[in-house]
């Protein structure tokens, strides 16, 4: 419960900076969508998604999981774009680059705190958490399964009709998520994001 307590605020935070960078970007790109529909703002509220924001987060906690969550997905319409092959990368690589911001301030922030505050403060919890999560949520956002981030930039790069076939995956696109994250238990991200904590955690002097 302390661990959900701390961590949550901080998941919850990041996925709304993710989900607002999307929108953010669309708009340079020519689409107002987001903004029309009230989701072009950092307000938690319309972001939120009951079961991938506070119930599947949770859960992960309850049983010692890594936290992984997800907002409501801003709502794009690439065909405002003005180039819709750059438009549909800038846009999907946002989200994941908006992740790797909050962990670098985090430990830029880390690196004070524990100086300032002590190893054992709660803002110091919360930052290493900051730290952890956005790697994940980074890595997480980088696999190339549809609909994820990974798969919007993987797609361009692929001929016109395997392309298509490979977004029609999208559809079945949660159900391969969890069935990889059961039955490998976040072995495939352990790597990555531990090694990316390890380098941030190094870095702030932990």
């Amino acid at each position: 419960m302390e661990t959900l307590l701390i961590a949550l605020p901080v998941l919850i935070f990041s996925i709304v900076v993710h989900e607002f960078a999307h929108g953010w970007v669309a708009r340079t790109q020519g689409d107002n969508t987001a903004a029309m529909l009230g989701r072009l703002t950092l307000n938690p509220i319309p972001h939120l998604d009951p079961m991938g924001s506070v119930l599947v987060p949770g859960l992960l906690a309850a049983v010692g999981a890594p936290i992984l969550g997800w907002a409501k997905p801003v709502p794009v319409n690439p065909r405002n774009f003005r180039n819709y092959k750059r438009g549909d990368i800038l846009v999907s690589l946002a989200g994941v680059a908006s992740n790797l911001a909050l962990a670098i301030i985090c430990t830029l922030l880390l690196a004070v705190a524990i100086r300032t505050l002590g190893p054992g403060s709660v803002v110091v919890m919360m930052l290493r958490y900051g730290i952890l999560i956005n790697f994940l949520l980074m890595v997480f956002n980088l696999l190339p399964i549809p609909p994820l981030d990974g798969s919007h930039v993987l797609y361009h790069f692929l001929p016109p009709a395997l392309g298509a076939r490979y977004r029609e995956l999208g559809q079945y696109g949660m159900i391969i998520l969890f069935a990889l994250l059961y039955f490998t238990n976040f072995s495939f991200l352990r790597v990555p994001v531990g090694l990316l904590t390890s380098i941030a955690f190094g870095a702030a002097g932990v």
